[in-house]
């Protein structure tokens, strides 16, 4: 039977009683919310603590353990697969690159989506990849064989795939990894910008706790024992929260309107705890 396609609502994603395991560990226990169009969400916590099973579940790849996703207040397994690429893209942790093409050409290939029935592109969808290109600053490296750029390009390439594929919900999986920081900024601008047109947002998972303060609108922090804090950046990337989290304790320090959490001096580790574990 042809299950019809879901009409586009608010833009919303959710998760009803979500429960991810791995193994006999509870990642996620119940976990409840729903993301708003518009919002920037970095999903944080410690090494194997679930962030890459959780976007792999939001997206629709994965089967939980109990609960269910909702893209659009429609459930994610009754989305056909052409219309789900079309709504909500993923971009992987590393993807290897198994033969020689342009720049360009690997960009085209997130056009799947909206291709005609001969599959072949359009216009159109040439100058969604160069958009995509010249968003990242990548013009210039439209005509380089992918196989001659370093890890870094490669990501920078891999993240304009993913704008060019045109989902206004994106997944995406440490998109910073191998870029150094004045790269990484400009793809959080790139993300940013990217969100500010009705219906999009954003979920990416990023170790750097003071990037995702800065250019993320909200944050989820997994503890990797099945917790979950969900809402705004600042009221959850908190010395204390964090603390608790990374097993480690983080001080808030300030100059300005500036602030960034950072390690607790070695001198204060032993005594510093989760609640207390802030300097102004």
């Amino acid at each position: 039977m042809m299950r019809a396609e879901p009409s586009p609502s608010s833009g919303m994603l959710s998760t009803r009683r979500l429960t991810l395991r791995a193994g006999a560990r509870t990642l996620l226990d119940a976990f409840t919310h729903t993301f708003h169009a518009g919002e920037v969400w970095c999903i944080a916590g410690p090494n194997g603590a679930g962030k890459t099973t959780l976007l792999s579940t939001l997206a629709g790849l994965l089967h939980p353990a109990a609960g269910h996703v909702e893209l659009d207040g429609v459930r994610m397994a009754d989305w056909p697969p052409l219309p789900l690429a079309r709504r909500r893209a993923l971009m992987p942790q590393s993807a290897a690159d198994a033969f020689n093409a342009s720049v360009l050409d690997i960009v085209l290939l997130n056009r799947f989506p909206h291709l005609g029935g001969w599959g072949w592109e359009r216009d159109e969808d040439r100058a969604a990849a160069q958009a995509a290109l010249e968003r990242l600053g990548l013009a210039d490296f439209a005509a380089r064989d992918v196989l001659s750029l370093s890890g870094g390009e490669r990501q920078r390439v891999a993240l304009a795939a993913v704008l060019c594929q045109d989902a206004p919900l994106l997944l995406l999986d440490e998109p910073l990894s191998h870029l150094d920081l004045h790269h990484q900024i400009d793809c959080l601008e790139a993300l940013v910008a990217w969100t500010r047109e009705p219906r999009r947002s954003v979920l990416f998972s990023c170790h750097d706790l003071n990037l995702a303060r800065r250019f993320a609108t909200h944050a989820l922090l997994l503890d990797g024992a099945g917790g979950a804090y969900a809402g705004p950046v600042r009221d959850v990337l908190t010395p204390a929260l964090t603390s608790r989290a990374f097993g480690y304790p983080l001080i808030l320090i300030r100059d300005g309107e500036h602030e960034a959490l950072i390690p607790a001096p070695r001198g204060r580790h032993e005594s510093l705890t989760g609640h207390d574990a802030q300097s102004g």
